[in-house]
């Protein structure tokens, strides 16, 4: 082959080396969140369910079955995703107002965050994340030749953006509306809209999160515990984390020996599950995982770099996104650098459907990835077979 085929084949090369790193290091995550939600979970397992091992038996299913959702999701045209967006992005919204309505008929108590019946339970906000990834990456490729044009463009994104993100925020679970805003944002400054009206939108969006973060007093509650110096202000859950992330020092205490997983710190397993990290693997422990994320990112903003389209591109970087930016909450929040937020740790964190979910982004971003190389395969033979006729 001549040049120009040696040139069709060095981006599928760079991006399929991505691809199989990225699968390895999901799985050595979820290798990781058994080991650790079995380590950390196992005195709270014992207390509420009997069974020390309850909470590694799910976790160990529920990664099998990521594993199997990302082999099986990889197959499909991802493009598929782009034919479905809208019923995707309406399901969501008709799950989110669903559970509102529960809440308001008195059906729900507390946060409406979950919908489901017995254990086959899911979190709609996670559903309603890969919503907006999926829509939106649909409509910006779509909306290319228009996209800084405000009314035709900017204002449909917005509005869906914050339709979605206030039902989350209503629930409520602030957070994770903060961060599904977010990624919508990002995604539509990398699509190209202008600047000047993503600035002139945060103008006014800001005083309004900040009206609504300190109308509960329990969110009033966590703000003055992370900027408190004072031991009886900050909460209990923070001062348990710091200890354990002190305990591990530089190489850890050694695997399932943290302390404070022995029900002194209250979602060991979950929210709070790299603070047990920290403690049995130290310093070190923390910095690889960190690495592993770090490297995750790296390899699917290749995959979107080299995605056939425009709507592999923004649906490549949304989850790379949405799935780094979650973990790096989770860590901040253990590490006290950020307020308390409910968020989980991607891929390690207990918990059966996100797990799922972020297995499903996974095998987007392989997908992406094997249809490229089908695209540039494609095109070198018809260039020999050319040739050849030539």
């Amino acid at each position: 082959m001549g040049n120009s085929s040696q040139q069709l084949l060095l981006p599928s090369r760079g991006e399929g080396i991505a691809g199989k790193l990225l699968m390895l290091i999901v799985a050595v995550l979820m290798c990781i969140g058994v080991v650790i939600v079995y380590s950390s979970g196992a005195g709270w397992a014992e207390t509420k369910y009997s069974s020390s091992e309850y909470f590694l038996w799910r976790q160990l299913t529920f990664s099998v079955l990521g594993i199997m959702t990302i082999l099986l999701v990889a197959q499909l045209d991802y493009h598929f995703f782009w034919k479905t967006s809208k019923i995707i992005l309406l399901v969501s919204i008709i799950l989110l107002t669903t559970l509102l309505a529960l809440k308001a008929v008195g059906r729900i108590s507390g946060a409406a965050r979950w919908i489901g019946f017995g254990p086959l339970k899911f979190q709609v906000s996670d559903f309603a994340k890969y919503a907006i990834i999926f829509h939106f990456s649909r409509l910006i490729s779509e909306k290319q030749s228009f996209i800084r044009d405000l009314n035709s463009s900017y204002y449909p994104l917005l509005t869906i953006l914050m339709t979605v993100v206030s039902l989350v925020a209503l629930e409520p679970n602030f957070s994770t509306a903060s961060l599904i805003a977010l990624v919508g944002f990002i995604l539509m400054f990398i699509g190209g809209v202008n600047i000047r009206h993503l600035l002139a939108t945060f103008s006014l969006l800001i005083p309004i999160a900040v009206v609504f973060a300190i109308a509960a007093p329990y969110r009033v509650a966590r703000l003055l515990s992370f900027t408190s110096k004072d031991e009886k202000v900050i909460s209990y859950q923070v001062v348990q984390a710091l200890i354990g992330l002190g305990n591990g020092g530089l190489f850890g205490l050694g695997i399932g020996a943290s302390k404070q997983r022995e029900l002194y710190l209250p979602l060991s397993y979950n929210d709070f599950v790299f603070v047990v990290i920290g403690e049995e693997y130290g310093f070190v422990g923390g910095v690889v995982l960190i690495a592993l994320f770090t490297g995750f990112f790296i390899c699917g903003l290749i995959i979107a770099k080299h995605a056939p389209d425009n709507f592999g591109k923004y649906v490549a970087s949304g989850i790379t996104i949405a799935i780094t930016l979650f973990a790096f909450i989770n860590i901040a929040v253990a590490c006290h650098l950020i307020p308390t937020t409910g968020v989980a740790l991607p891929f390690i964190s207990y918990g059966g459907t996100a797990l799922l979910l972020n297995s499903l982004g996974v095998g987007i971003l392989m997908s992406i990835a094997r249809y490229k190389k089908k695209v540039i395969e494609k095109s070198v033979r018809s260039e020999v077979n050319e040739r050849s006729a030539v």
